[in-house]
């Protein structure tokens, strides 16, 4: 059962920017996890494998939305930072667990937080004020589903796979990466971390029938101390062509439903990839 929680968290002093990167939030959900369970804490530390998680940027909550709009009736988050969150700042963080002992080995994480114990992110003191778990109409990004009934409940007649691509989104081919989402790098990435996390295979998935009819997409340069991410966002809709069976097209509504949890392409552990169906 994938689960895709937001932390609501308020910090107690200023976050300076060069420590709201991807990095410095992986390491704050390895401190979390580490706090009920070190031993797996080391081991989603040490794994180079594909992971069971994804975490999204540190995004400052508005009394309006949480989201900032962009192009036709798409969002996209908050990515980068050029300056410090100020004391006192609702803020939101977007934590996805594919995998469901990972989510019960963590439940005592969820049932025993305390609002008043702070959590470090570099020299600032944060509370984790509240967790959702469910969809809200203000917090689009929140929402839990068994496998089975994202199965079940995927459309086989619906035609329509509307994505939206909130956060940098890039791909690994060969040594190198490449922005450009094609059905093949989107519905690859999907539907391998679907067969690897969800006990339901999904085999002879035909992505020949996919085609791109509206793009709305842009890149993005992230460049930090280490690196350089170019990444793209924006929103795309794939529509299914042709003779495709009801079984092939209730497939890949599955995926498209499963991009909320898993996003896709590289590094979406570091706040990167992050996909929701419009």
């Amino acid at each position: 059962m994938p689960h895709s929680l937001v932390l609501n968290l308020l910090p107690q002093s200023p976050i300076p920017s060069q420590y709201l990167t991807g990095r410095h939030l992986h390491a704050l959900f390895l401190t979390l996890v580490s706090s009920v369970d070190r031993t797996l804490g080391d081991r989603l530390h040490d794994s180079t494998a594909d992971k069971a998680f994804t975490l999204s940027p540190l995004q400052i909550s508005n009394a309006n939305s949480p989201l900032l709009k962009a192009g036709k009736g798409g969002s996209k988050l908050r990515w980068e930072h050029q300056q410090a969150i100020s004391a006192g700042t609702p803020c939101w963080w977007r934590v996805s667990l594919l995998d469901d002992t990972l989510f019960s080995q963590l439940t005592q994480l969820w049932l025993n937080l305390n609002p008043s114990h702070p959590w470090h992110l570099g020299p600032a003191d944060l509370y984790i004020t509240s967790i959702q778990g469910t969809p809200q109409s203000t917090q689009p990004w929140a929402n839990a589903c068994t496998y089975t009934q994202l199965y079940e409940e995927a459309s086989d007649s619906d035609r329509s796979l509307n994505l939206s691509f909130a956060t940098p989104t890039a791909f690994r081919q060969g040594h190198f990466d490449t922005t450009l989402p094609t059905r093949e790098c989107v519905f690859n990435s999907l539907l391998s971390r679907w067969n690897k996390y969800s006990g339901i295979e999904l085999s002879g998935i035909s992505l020949e029938s996919i085609f791109p009819s509206f793009i709305n997409i842009h890149t993005e340069i992230l460049a930090d101390s280490r690196s350089k991410f170019i990444g793209v966002i924006g929103e795309i809709n794939y529509r299914i062509l042709g003779e495709a069976e009801p079984i092939q097209i209730k497939q890949l509504n599955t995926l498209a439903n499963f991009a909320l949890y898993a996003g896709v392409g590289r590094k979406t552990t570091m706040g990167m990839g992050m996909v929701r169906r419009l």
